[in-house]
């Protein structure tokens, strides 16, 4: 190869991989994208909660205490399916809040009569939470089910894309 031929090989590659890191940070989760993700599942399963075992006043206490936060996680999960999804994202979001909701209540069915026994505390531990990273620790740590996963990020997000998802 000639040295010219070399230098615009060169050149080629650094051009491209901005476009290489910026296709790999779509396919994963942002640190803050994860808790947001972790927030929406708490929330959704609350949800299945109320329902599921008549605990409406608890969870309108939790959606009242909790609505900028909870508003935040919402256009944070939008702002990732914006990034990985473009034009399509307000039908992944909206397919992912519905698999969710279904993934949730199935659980619910599976366990029966016990299901309001086993998220017993719940509601006390989520409306008890100083924030919303100790929401997000709570739905690790109640293993509370998710729809949707991929690994978290290794580097951050292009400026351009922090941007669009806030």
């Amino acid at each position: 190869m000639t040295p010219l031929r070399s230098l615009l090989a060169g050149a080629a590659l650094l051009a491209l991989t901005p476009n290489l890191a910026a296709a790999q940070s779509q396919q994963c989760l942002q640190p803050a994208e994860q808790q947001h993700f972790q927030v929406r599942a708490l929330q959704s399963q609350l949800m299945v909660l109320a329902i599921s075992c008549e605990r409406h006043d608890d969870y309108n206490r939790f959606v009242t205490q909790f609505q900028p936060q909870l508003a935040a996680a919402f256009r944070g999960v939008q702002g990732h399916f914006r990034r990985v999804a473009g034009s399509q994202h307000q039908r992944q979001t909206d397919q992912y809040i519905t698999n969710l909701a279904n993934g949730q209540s199935q659980v619910g069915i599976s366990q029966g009569t016990f299901f309001c026994r086993n998220q017993q505390g719940l509601f006390a531990e989520a409306l008890a939470a100083p924030n919303v990273a100790a929401l997000a620790q709570i739905s690790v740590a109640r293993e509370v089910p998710q729809t949707y996963s991929l690994p978290t990020c290794t580097a951050p997000a292009p400026r351009q894309q922090r941007a669009q998802g806030r």
